[in-house]
């Protein structure tokens, strides 16, 4: 299972890039982390491959309740964007996003290669351990490491499962029926 930038390969996602009936109309392309300066910028996380989308005038939803917010200006800042919106231009008002999830309407991205999905489409999947056919949880967070992507696997009960997103674990997806497949290397849960 290869995979390219917030892309990897599976089968499930048409042409257009618009979603399927029943998957998501918002797909996350970034995370608010903390405010920057004085007049209202704020530090993004960047989650998609097409960062340069994300343009002054260009409208994101912000937060699980996809509130609508027009973006004024954005740059570079290391990995990641500084990023302002219409309406927010202080230091205060923007912080009352902190640790919000940037999202953008599904059908507004660019389409993908046959057999590519977007790494958001993965959240809310039910994970499965792949030998024992016996679900682990569901998929609640991706987490961005130097090396590799982790997954947030929360369980009904106990602690969240931190998966690696690497081929020896996540075996296969499978978006009909809302599932992934993942082998567990000793250790990975208690």
């Amino acid at each position: 299972m290869s995979k390219k930038g917030f892309r990897s390969h599976s089968m499930g996602n048409n042409a257009s890039g618009s979603p399927f009936p029943g998957e998501p109309e918002f797909l996350a392309v970034g995370k608010l982390r903390r405010p920057h300066g004085l007049k209202g910028e704020i530090v993004m996380s960047v989650w998609t491959d097409f960062p340069e989308r994300l343009i002054p005038g260009y409208e994101v939803f912000v937060g699980q309740k996809h509130f609508p917010l027009k973006i004024r200006s954005v740059r570079k800042f290391m990995n990641d964007l500084l990023i302002s919106f219409d309406e927010l231009e202080t230091r205060e008002s923007v912080g009352e996003y902190r640790n919000h999830v940037v999202f953008v309407r599904a059908e507004a991205l660019p389409p993908l290669e046959e057999g590519e999905y977007y790494l958001s489409q993965l959240l809310g999947l039910r994970v499965v351990h792949e030998e024992k056919d016996e679900i682990l949880g569901v998929l609640v967070e991706i987490i961005e490491t130097g090396a590799n992507r982790v997954f947030v696997v929360r369980p009904e009960q106990g602690k969240d499962i931190l998966l690696p997103d690497i081929e020896s674990v996540v075996r296969q997806i499978n978006f009909e029926k809302g599932e992934m497949y993942v082998n567990l290397l000793p250790g990975l849960i208690e």
